[in-house]
């Protein structure tokens, strides 16, 4: 049986990656779309040969499946509502919605009308990621101190990032609602622990209307604190993670793309150097991950967690650099 996939919107800079995604992948097509931008859909409808249909309400009553949003943030609340009200499988580009209570509202339709609903959060898939969980669980760090992410590209000043990512009303927000989110979920995920406060600053080097430099400062109940760095004003910045703990340290992009671990917890050679870790094969992709939770009616649990708690970081970041306070959670 091929899930039938509506596609929501190719706002997204990512929308025509989940579409080759599909393609790749056995057992599903897209066979229809429908765009808040009628001109855009149309044409990716064509490209694809398929429909187009003009309302998101006559792509939800046709015989599809399931649904891959990439509408404009402003929009997922109403168009996931839609979609699981209508009984229709969800995969989303992050984040699930801009706030809490949106989240939730999402989460309430999906669980009341059976849908599974994947978020894409591709780092948590990636094979540094799998090797640092794996060195935390082996207590090789000791007690974990501090996290440090950092993601950053040239977008802005560069001029390949599209206009609208610079649209506070389509989006809500900017560099770290955007590209933050990777580093501010994997920073949460390897802190192990909630964070009871966020402190955030923006910077709008290039002058638009939403932040293109930001950081946000997590604190934790145990005293760990979390650093996430995001931007879209550095040409060669390389992706960075550092984890560190009262026993050992993690490195990774710094800049090589090697993980490097040196711990007292090892013995006397990785006390007295660092040693290059390998790297296990990535696991299923989330959209590989998606399609497999509806084929065995399973729910992705750590997946829809993790991408509730972005909300919330993302929510009291935002709130942060409008009161110019920490916001305590």
């Amino acid at each position: 049986m091929t899930l039938k996939i509506g596609k929501i919107s190719y706002w997204h800079v990512h929308a025509w990656d989940y579409t080759k995604q599909v393609q790749a992948l056995p057992g599903a097509e897209i066979v229809g779309v429908w765009d808040e931008d009628a001109a855009r859909g149309q044409e990716a409808a064509e490209r694809q040969n398929v429909p187009f249909y003009p309302s998101l309400d006559a792509l939800l009553a046709s015989d599809i499946d399931a649904v891959i949003v990439d509408a404009p943030t402003r929009m997922h609340h109403e168009v996931m509502l839609k979609a699981a009200r209508a009984g229709k499988h969800i995969f989303t580009e992050k984040v699930i919605a801009p706030t809490v209570a949106e989240a939730e509202d999402i989460m309430a339709a999906v669980r009341e009308h059976g849908v599974k609903l994947t978020v894409s959060l591709p780092r948590l898939n990636d094979s540094y990621t799998l090797a640092i969980r794996e060195a935390i669980e082996q207590q090789w760090l000791g007690r974990i101190t501090q996290v440090r992410v950092r993601l950053s590209h040239n977008g802005a000043t560069a001029g390949w990032l599209p206009g609208h990512f610079f649209s506070l009303e389509d989006c809500l927000g900017g560099a770290l609602i955007d590209l933050g989110c990777h580093p501010m979920y994997l920073t949460r995920l390897f802190l192990g622990e909630a964070p009871s406060a966020v402190s955030a600053q923006y910077g709008y080097l290039t002058g638009r209307e939403v932040e293109d430099n930001a950081v946000a400062l997590l604190s934790t109940p145990s005293g760990a604190l979390g650093i996430v760095e995001a931007g879209f004003v550095n040409s060669f910045s390389p992706f960075t993670v550092e984890v560190h703990g009262t026993d050992g340290t993690l490195l990774y992009g710094t800049p090589e793309e090697k993980l490097l671990l040196r711990t007292n917890a090892k013995g006397e050679s990785y006390a007295d150097a660092w040693h290059e870790l390998p790297l296990p094969p990535a696991s299923p992709s989330a959209m590989e991950q998606w399609l497999s939770h509806i084929a065995n009616d399973t729910t992705a649990t750590e997946n829809i967690e993790l991408a509730l708690e972005l909300t919330r970081l993302m929510e009291a970041a935002n709130l942060s650099v409008k009161e110019q306070r920490a916001i305590q959670l």
